[in-house]
Order: structure tokens, then C-alpha cells, then sequence
């Protein structure tokens, strides 16, 4: 005589799911690249870089000539309630920063900086060329 037992697929997915850790691959150390997108015009460049979960006194801009500079920190923030515990945390926290160099000098005196929901924008106006001048040997 066979044995037949009723079994539910939901309940033995959600089974393992608490009894055993859950792998989804990647790892939380490892620091994810800033997605960062540069547009240029006749006049200046636009620079819009993704930093979700960063605070807009986090972040600091620095320009050098043509290169623009972006780094910015996540910091944990622990909040922990009283018989619970942690089970896998996936969000990555630290430093992250990116530079890179432009077609043409930028003129720092008059770049502008925005931080909306998440995104930094970059207004960076292009320096005026300056006219190789030709010497006249006397």
C-alpha cells in the first residue's frame, strides 16, 4: 500500500527560508560603482551622478581644470529594536567616489551644484579658450 501525504508548496518555501540563510549572490562589501551621466553643450556640461541614501553634506565636488571629482559617504545608521536581530543586510555603507576628465577646462567660479531625490546635478560652464597669441621676434 502507498503512502500518500498532502504537502504545500508555500509552506515548505517559507520553511527554508527562515531556517537557513538566504543567498542572492554579490556581496555587501563590495562597493557599488557610482552611475553617473555627462552631457555636454557649446557652453557647459551637465553631470547627473546616483547617490541614493546619501545626505547632501556627505558629498563633496572638486574640480581641477578638466577634472571633476564626486565623493560621497553613506553612513549606517543602526536602529535596532529589542529582540530582533538581523539577518542578512545587503546595503552597502562607506565611501564611494568617482573622477574623471572633460573635453575642456571648467570654470569653477561659476559651476553650480543641486542634490534632488537621490541625484546630484552638476552645472559646469566651460572656460573660454584662450587664443594662442603669436610673438613677434624683434
Amino acid at each position: 500500500m502507498s503512502n500518500i501525504t498532502r504537502r504545500d508548496p508555500l509552506e515548505d518555501f517559507f520553511r527554508g527560508f527562515f531556517v537557513r540563510p538566504v543567498e542572492f549572490g554579490g556581496s555587501a562589501t563590495e562597493a557599488p560603482q557610482m552611475r553617473v551621466d555627462v552631457k555636454e553643450s557649446p557652453e557647459s556640461y551637465a553631470v547627473h551622478a546616483e547617490l541614493p541614501g546619501v545626505t547632501k553634506d556627505d558629498i563633496h565636488v572638486s574640480i581641477d581644470g578638466p577634472v571633476v571629482s564626486i565623493t560621497a559617504e553613506r553612513k549606517q545608521q543602526s536602529e535596532q529594536k529589542d529582540g530582533e536581530r538581523v539577518l542578512r543586510t545587503e546595503r552597502y555603507y562607506g565611501k564611494v567616489s568617482r573622477s574623471f576628465q572633460l573635453g575642456q577646462d571648467v570654470d569653477e567660479a561659476r559651476a553650480g551644484a543641486k542634490f534632488i531625490d537621490g541625484v546630484l546635478e552638476l552645472t559646469l560652464p566651460k572656460k573660454a579658450s584662450v587664443q594662442a597669441r603669436r610673438l613677434t621676434i624683434e
